[in-house]
């Protein structure tokens, strides 16, 4: 699907466009590491995922919003585990993001109780917390509610500016107001 294909990615945000089975998320799950390149090196910030795998992976946050694996997990719980995969999560930003992405009745649920847009709600704090070089972002506007989408579009507009970290966003089309570093077309 990605034959010959090359990028580099540059700090700010970065549209992943395409039709459905285009390869948008494919191109996400290839780069966290989540599916195996065929050929060629994925390097991040000189990092080599083939050669020190756990160095890059703490790079790189994805997180399928598709997935059921950590069901059984509160948003509290799930929010703790990421300190030790991601050593730049950020905790008072996370406070913040809990509260504009109005998930504090939900801190202690558990991710199956909660509906498909707060699920997402918390997959997004903990992606915009993890203070990743590279955040990965698959359809992130799916499924929320329109004061949810205005925060994000926020987050997006002052990720535009930021130095050092990169996210990629796979979606359909471009955000409104956000300035793009770059857009893939698949």
């Amino acid at each position: 699907m990605f034959t010959h294909w090359s990028a580099r990615i540059s700090p700010g945000v970065t549209l992943v466009r395409g039709d459905d089975g285009s390869g948008k998320s494919t191109l996400l799950r290839l780069l966290a590491g989540e599916l195996p390149a065929q050929a060629g090196t994925l390097q991040l910030k000189g990092i080599s995922l083939k050669e020190q795998p756990q160095a890059y992976l703490q790079q790189v946050f994805w997180a399928d919003p598709r997935s059921e694996s950590l069901d059984q997990m509160t948003p509290r719980g799930y929010f703790q585990s990421l300190h030790q995969p991601y050593p730049r999560f950020d905790e008072s930003l996370l406070g913040d993001l809990i509260e504009g992405l109005s998930l504090t009745p939900h801190l202690d649920k558990s991710l199956f109780m909660l509906s498909t847009g707060s699920k997402r709600k918390v997959w997004l704090a903990a992606a915009f917390a993890s203070g990743a070089a590279l955040t990965l972002l698959d359809e992130p506007f799916a499924a929320l509610d329109k004061a949810s989408i205005g925060f994000v579009l926020e987050l997006l507009q002052d990720a535009v500016d930021h130095p050092t970290r990169a996210w990629m966003m796979a979606d359909y089309g471009a955000p409104d107001d956000v300035a793009l570093a770059a857009i893939i077309d698949l």
